[in-house]
């Protein structure tokens, strides 16, 4: 999925960046406040993690502005502002969760993984959709015969995109925006190698295309 890091911490955000690489997000940044607010309601994003105290424009207004907007992307608040009473303020202005630092980029991810299967309205603790299950600690593919295949991160990513998405038509531009950061050349063809990859993996069946519309996830047959 493709997260929003809004921070002005550059050690932070370069530790924080690395590690939920490393767990399948494609991770873009925003310093500052104005830049955030724009990058938050003019760009493709599953989840935002965002400060409070940032320069220019606060972390609590940016929220409250993109509510005003109905921008409804899921948002965790990630800050050292750990009263009670703050965690209901940025409760009130629209966050989904909220991590007081310091803290363990495990519950992080943890807690960024149980907010994609809400917003999604999946239940359970892991992903699970046409007949294959997402190990998302390991970055791997259950079968229906309980057999488990490695993914790259590419490969995951995309998979995870597709499941959480199930019969609706993802055209190359969504899930390229779903599964890139923001500097990637969006007219790359690399889109169309990975499905191919997972296709072999998986089977010609689990993902179809649409012509001039784009591919469908429809899962493996049980």
């Amino acid at each position: 999925m493709r997260l929003l890091l809004v921070e002005d911490d550059d050690l932070l955000v370069t530790s924080l960046k690395h590690d939920l690489e490393q767990q399948g997000f494609a991770v873009d940044h925003a310093h500052e406040g104005i830049e955030a607010e724009f990058m938050g309601d003019n760009m493709a994003y599953d989840l935002i993690v965002l400060d409070l105290g940032l320069p220019n424009r606060s972390g609590l207004e940016v929220l409250k502005n993109w509510r005003a907007r109905d921008n409804r992307t899921p948002v965790i608040i990630l800050t050292g502002r750990d009263a009670w009473h703050e965690r209901v303020e940025g409760f009130k202005a629209g966050a989904d969760d909220y991590l007081g630092k310091p803290f363990h980029v495990e519950e992080l991810v943890v807690r960024l993984q149980a907010l994609i299967r809400r917003s999604h309205e999946l239940v359970g603790a892991s992903l699970k959709s046409g007949g294959l299950e997402l190990d998302e600690e390991r970055q791997q593919v259950i079968l229906p015969d309980q057999r488990r295949l490695e993914l790259t991160g590419t490969e995951f990513r995309l998979l995870r995109c597709f499941i959480l998405n199930k019969g609706k038509i993802l055209s190359k531009t969504r899930l390229t925006e779903h599964v890139y950061e923001q500097d990637f050349d969006r007219d790359s063809n690399l889109i169309e190698v990975y499905i191919r990859r997972l296709r072999d993996k998986l089977g010609k069946q689990v993902i179809e295309t649409r012509r001039g519309q784009g591919y469908i996830y429809v899962g493996i047959e049980q």
